[in-house]
């Protein structure tokens, strides 16, 4: 396998080179460093920032290696900026057919950039690129897909079944897949699929991407609800999308407000999707998201429909969230933290990496739930949903500072409710935390995050945090000022993060404008 290295762009090749560095990888010369002090006696490594570096000497890298695997993740990454390019391109250009109008769409969201960029791309994934842009353009077969997922041991999720349908509702594809990992969690209420019903199964995730790029083959549009998840799950990367979580959102919805498929189904089609409580089922998924698409082109892409909003369900309003908690800190002291009697639900960590996790707390009802949100000592906010959540900072037995949040799962207002998202619990709030609080990962907060659920007993008042506002000595109360201090900056930081993505929704709203007068124009 050679690497084509001619025509590629500078910060396309600075990308690769970097991730080079980062993953130590070497070449016949050695990793970046030790090439440099060969390839260039004069400078040798003085500069070794790659963006510092001329194209030529970054390809002359790059061709130093030969390791299939190697060149195989070189090559993704390229592929993976190429769909990125070929995005870019499609989002500057109006196009006839509604089908090519609805990927416009999508490409034009403002949480596009946020989920679509997979930045774990790595072994194992699959990029499919769309290579002749005049055929692309004229394509308008469309391909809805649909997949279920398991909570692995490893904190990680693994695809179990996919369903594709074409735009007839034909069955292209129906597959449960063997997820080759230790399984915590089948979500079979969810996922409808339990460890019998994949005894047998001999279907890999490399099946199942072969078989997408055969669909994809000729350039068809890839429909779903939320699908960046389930291209994530299986580790393919795609741009000629149609997301259906993007296209009907409601003008008096905010940008970050994801209506749920059941909403749509009930809102523009007529019927529910699903019955209450019942598990998800595969097609029946697909060929909604395929019937949603067909209704928008039917009845113009323009077009605003009114969706009904559901209420978010009692058991639901029985949790709490509790998110951005370093890894160092474990469940008991999770019980210090948030008052009353529950249980922990940990989330998964979707590329099992990271240096944070997030948790449930389930009480017996809502009251309880809502009894202990407020007994929270924490600064009050919100998330960018205008959900309720309480910024904690507090102490490890180590002495050093550490902080989460914890978040009520809807909005006080009694009609303003929000949508569960598609096969997990919902992601956490885009408020990031100031990362200035470290821990120790050799401390005795330490605990291991594996498995779906965990019961543990209710706390006691003496295991209760300490408070350092109660205190007597004028130590104590220079200390307590410094907590103070210390949570006003976490605030301030979080607040600065939430106007920056407001400054980037405003500036994505100004370019949808400005397309959408562009082609009135036209």
């Amino acid at each position: 396998m050679d690497l084509k290295l001619d025509s590629v762009d500078h910060k396309v090749l600075v990308d690769v080179t970097k991730l080079a560095q980062k993953r130590g990888l070497k070449g016949k010369l050695g990793g970046w460093k030790e090439f440099l002090n060969s390839h260039d006696k004069k400078f040798g490594d003085s500069v070794s920032d790659p963006s510092k570096r001329s194209t030529e000497t970054l390809a002359a890298f790059l061709k130093t290696f030969s390791n299939k695997d190697d060149l195989k993740f070189f090559d993704n990454i390229m592929r993976h900026h190429s769909n990125q390019n070929m995005v870019e391109k499609l989002k500057d250009n109006s196009h006839e057919s509604p089908e090519q109008r609805l990927v416009e769409a999508t490409l034009q969201h403002p949480l596009y950039p946020l989920d679509y960029s997979f930045s774990s791309i790595d072994e194992g994934w699959v990029i499919i690129n769309v290579k002749k842009k005049g055929k692309v353009m004229r394509s308008t077969a469309m391909m809805a897909l649909d997949c279920e997922m398991v909570l692995c041991e490893d904190g990680t999720e693994a695809l179990v079944k996919v369903c594709v349908v074409d735009h007839n509702l034909e069955v292209k594809l129906n597959e449960l897949v063997n997820p080759n990992k230790a399984v915590a969690d089948y979500r079979t209420e969810i996922t409808g699929v339990s460890s019998q019903d994949l005894e047998a199964v001999t279907c890999t995730l490399a099946n199942i991407q072969k078989s997408m790029k055969r669909l994809l083959y000729n350039g068809a549009i890839l429909v779903g609800h939320s699908l960046h998840n389930d291209l994530h799950a299986m580790k393919i990367d795609y741009v000629r999308v149609i997301d259906t979580s993007y296209i009907f959102q409601s003008p008096d919805w905010s940008i970050h407000r994801r209506p749920s498929l059941n909403t749509l189904c009930k809102s523009v089609l007529g019927y529910e999707v699903r019955q209450k409580g019942a598990p998800h089922n595969c097609l029946d998924d697909a060929c909604a998201a395929m019937k949603l698409a067909l209704a928008k082109i039917k009845n113009g892409v323009d077009k605003q429909f009114t969706l009904v909003e559901e209420p978010v369900p009692e058991g639901e309003l029985a949790k709490l969230l509790i998110h951005k908690i370093q890894s160092a800190v474990n469940i008991k002291t999770l019980h210090k933290l948030v008052p009353g009697d529950f249980t922990i639900e940990l989330k998964p960590n979707r590329n099992g990496k990271g240096d944070k996790y997030s948790a449930l707390a389930i009480f017996k009802n809502p009251q309880e739930a809502r009894d202990a949100y407020e007994k929270v000592q924490g600064n009050e906010l919100q998330d960018s949903f205008g959900r309720p959540q309480k910024l904690v900072t507090f102490q490890l037995s180590t002495g050093t500072s550490s902080n989460l949040f914890v978040r009520k799962m809807a909005t006080n207002e009694p009609h303003n409710t929000i949508p569960t998202q598609k096969r997990a619990l919902e992601d956490e709030a885009a408020v990031n935390v100031s990362k200035k609080s470290k821990t120790d990962p050799k401390a005795e907060e330490s605990d291991t995050l594996k498995g779906s659920k965990v019961k543990t007993e209710p706390k006691s008042e003496e295991d209760a945090p300490k408070d350092s506002t109660n205190t007597d000595t004028p130590s104590n109360e220079i200390e307590a000022l410094n907590q103070r201090l210390k949570q006003n900056d976490l605030e301030l930081e979080s607040l600065r993060e939430q106007l920056k993505q407001k400054d980037f929704e405003i500036t994505m709203l100004h370019k949808m404008v400005a397309s959408l007068k562009k082609k009135k124009n036209k």
